[in-house]
């Protein structure tokens, strides 16, 4: 078929994570395990913020806005793959490929900006708390978590668009989910300047927050280590901790998916490093936050007694 052709067909193919009838069956039952567990923390976590005023600080507002996140970008991705594990190949059209790819880089880069504000957030109330509840009011919340999810979705859609602007000479996508770098390998004709957007695209959005992050760490760590009080560095390192964990893992693999040039000798290579942050850490952030955070155990005592 000419290329012209599989324009006009305006549908795609999903491989999907595996062809093995067996393997697939044992896949449906673990990713709609986690993604129950997923929804089931996340909503956990919104609604004990929302119910509880204790809960009603600013690193509590942002970690709502996150598990809110984390709820959208997994209902933008799992459902279709549990149909492919279940299913085998799926056809998915253009229409519904272009708003997959929009959603899920959407969710994504705000992630990656949310990230950021938490420890923004961590730095003025460990560095500077005397001024930490002025320089972030409500309002200053409000502001930022707006921002944030405005330019997750402003950047999103520049990239999708200069992705699926191309005419495509291939409609099979090894992958299990519409992801515009997958795409854009499928593309027929000059895409250097689509690849140098999406890589100045990426950059931004990843190395910015990141550089906030590492250097809000740094500060940290050195008011840290100046603390007289047990207790205080305890505390600090308690707050930090789970934040740095996430950090780590997701900007990791963010950073290898997207930033990083990739090899063409491993075919499937795209999706299994996608597995990590569309199923994995949206399951571990519930868990990493809520673990050892003692006002999250409170709040939940609270609603259980009320109950």
């Amino acid at each position: 078929m000419g290329a012209e052709n599989y324009t006009i067909s305006r549908e795609f193919i999903l491989l999907g994570l595996t062809s093995h009838p067996k393997t697939r069956l044992l896949l449906f039952v673990t990713v709609l395990l986690i993604y129950l567990l997923t929804i089931f923390g996340n909503t956990l976590i919104i609604i004990l913020v929302w119910v509880d005023s204790q809960l009603h600080t600013p690193i509590y507002f942002f970690l709502s806005h996150l598990a809110g996140m984390e709820i959208g970008y997994v209902t933008s991705t799992l459902p279709q793959m549990l149909s492919h594990l279940l299913n085998g190949n799926v056809a998915i059209s253009l229409v519904r490929c272009i708003l997959q790819g929009y959603m899920t880089l959407g969710m994504g880069s705000t992630e990656c900006l949310l990230l950021g504000a938490m420890a923004y957030d961590r730095y003025l109330a460990i560095c500077h708390p005397l001024v930490y509840a002025l320089a972030m009011d409500r309002l200053c919340q409000l502001l930022l978590t707006t921002f944030y999810w405005t330019v997750g979705f402003v950047f999103s859609a520049i990239y999708v668009l200069c992705t699926f602007h191309h005419p495509f000479c291939a409609i099979v996508i090894n992958h299990f989910i519409c992801e515009p770098p997958v795409v854009l390998k499928l593309a027929c004709g000059d895409t250097r300047i689509t690849k140098v957007i999406g890589f100045g695209l990426s950059t931004f959005i990843v190395l910015v927050p990141l550089f906030v992050i590492l250097t809000s760490s740094g500060y940290i760590l050195n008011s840290v280590l100046h603390m007289r009080s047990t207790g205080g560095w305890h505390k600090a390192f308690s707050t930090c901790g789970s934040h740095l964990s996430v950090v780590t893992l997701f900007y990791g693999i963010i950073i290898s998916m997207y930033i990083v040039p990739q090899s063409d000798s491993t075919p499937d290579r795209d999706k299994k490093i996608a597995v990590f942050y569309l199923i994995i850490i949206p399951l571990l952030n519930p868990i990493i936050y809520t673990l050892r955070n003692k006002d999250i155990h409170l709040a939940a005592l609270k609603m259980l007694k009320r109950l």
